[in-house]
């Protein structure tokens, strides 16, 4: 019985899914880009020897428009390199926002903002003859005996 990694690499061969082996190369090409790019880059793709570079940040883009160069060596040297990638080849490179992975707002009720309780009692003696002094130590029990609101 054949291996499913066998059966898969036969079809690969075939004409009508030279497509898998181009996604292969792209996943290789975004892998030797490093961690950082890894995480800013959703998807490569290359058409009329134009790379094209989809960002998931449109914070990324500019970064990326600063680092054509790398990109463009990092493409050759995978090329020159890698038999089964003959046809990365790309003369320019175009960096994109992806509206298909859109920012994610997060809302400012989930997790950023710490809520403590009280920790102490309202359950202590007031030993002072101030009147002004006892009037505010009252309300500060109150404060705690309502949670601290």
């Amino acid at each position: 019985m054949k291996k499913a990694s066998i059966i898969l690499s036969h079809l690969a061969d075939q004409p009508q899914f030279k497509f898998l082996k181009q996604q292969v190369c792209y996943r290789k090409y975004i892998k030797l880009l490093g961690n950082k790019y890894r995480q800013a880059i959703a998807f490569v793709y290359i058409k009329n020897h134009t790379l094209f570079v989809a960002v998931t940040h449109p914070g990324f883009k500019m970064e990326l428009n600063y680092n054509r160069d790398l990109l463009k060596s990092v493409l050759t040297q995978l090329h020159s390199y890698d038999s089964d990638c003959t046809m990365m080849q790309a003369d320019k490179v175009v960096v994109f926002h992806s509206r298909y992975h859109p920012v994610t707002e997060e809302n400012e009720d989930t997790g950023t903002i710490p809520y403590y309780h009280e920790r102490a009692s309202s359950n202590f003696n007031i030993a002072s003859q101030d009147t002004d002094l006892i009037e505010k130590f009252e309300r500060i029990k109150a404060q705690i005996a309502s949670g601290g609101k």
